[in-house]
């Protein structure tokens, strides 16, 4: 059973977890203490939250059996300096910082039990896509732990291949931008035919709300889904043709490889 959690960073992500926690009552607040540098960010966290709050890492990570590490990935370095013998042995290590491998965090921290998590940001919501990967030394108990944690954000599988975090880094971690890409294009689309903006965000937001739930509870492959309301001659056709045209899938095949690099590049690991 754990007693108390520790976050170090109170970022966006950070807050999505603590979030979850709180809601799926898997931990009370006064058993988890947030590590933030920016004064005006922890009084938020302390106010919204009732969480201790406190600038130093080290002393946040006192006696935690859980420790969540969700700094940017530019901080991480200076993050695990301060983390350098304050972190319990014992203590299991959930890090969610892009590009941060678990051979940088086992030689930084003592802890054997180490997860290396990708998040995504529709865990704000409880509507999240975690994929992880853990060390052969994290007991059942704690990975039944991880799952419980990601589950209070959203959907959440485990790897046992650490090379696909960087795959799901392109996927789904930063899949998000790309999807309010599109519902931004899609929506300018219809301000230039002559709706009004806040009707054309609405059509595109529900579109694709609708798109996603529907697509999903019915099991049956995209291409399938899309045939069904692509009428041979027809509007849609038309529209998916010009799609084609314009490099649409090769373009989101190269945006999606160059995550995949850039995530690559900052934890330094090779392409598979």
């Amino acid at each position: 059973m754990i007693q108390k959690c520790s976050l170090i960073g109170g970022g966006v992500m950070a807050e999505a977890v603590l979030a979850g926690i709180l809601k799926r009552g898997l931990l009370q607040a006064n058993q988890i203490t947030v590590g933030e540098p920016l004064p005006a960010r922890r009084q938020e966290l302390a106010s919204r939250y009732a969480v201790a709050v406190t600038d130093d890492n080290a002393a946040a990570v006192q006696g935690a059996e859980l420790v969540i590490l969700a700094v940017k990935p530019q901080q991480a370095s200076n993050a695990l300096s301060q983390l350098d013998g304050a972190v319990d042995s014992q203590a299991l290590v959930v890090s969610i910082v892009a590009g941060l491998e678990l051979h940088t965090l086992a030689r930084d921290l003592p802890s054997a039990a180490i997860v290396r998590v990708m998040p995504n940001t529709p865990a704000r919501v409880g509507e999240g896509m975690s994929v992880w990967v853990a060390t052969p030394e994290t007991t059942s108990e704690q990975l039944a732990l991880v799952g419980d944690l990601l589950s209070a954000l959203g959907d959440q599988v485990q790897v046992h291949d650490e090379k696909l975090i960087n795959v799901a880094t392109a996927l789904s971690g930063s899949g998000p931008a790309y999807v309010f890409l599109f519902i931004e294009a899609l929506a300018d689309a219809g301000v230039e035919l002559g709706l009004n903006r806040a009707l054309a965000e609405r059509l595109a937001w529900q579109t694709l709300r609708g798109a996603a739930i529907y697509g999903m509870s019915s099991g049956e492959h995209p291409a399938l889904l899309r045939n069904q309301v692509t009428s041979p001659g027809g509007t849609t056709a038309a529209a998916l043709a010009a799609l084609e045209a314009g490099g649409w899938r090769s373009a989101l095949r190269e945006a999606i490889q160059a995550c995949y690099t850039r995530a690559c590049q900052l934890g330094e690991t090779e392409k598979p």
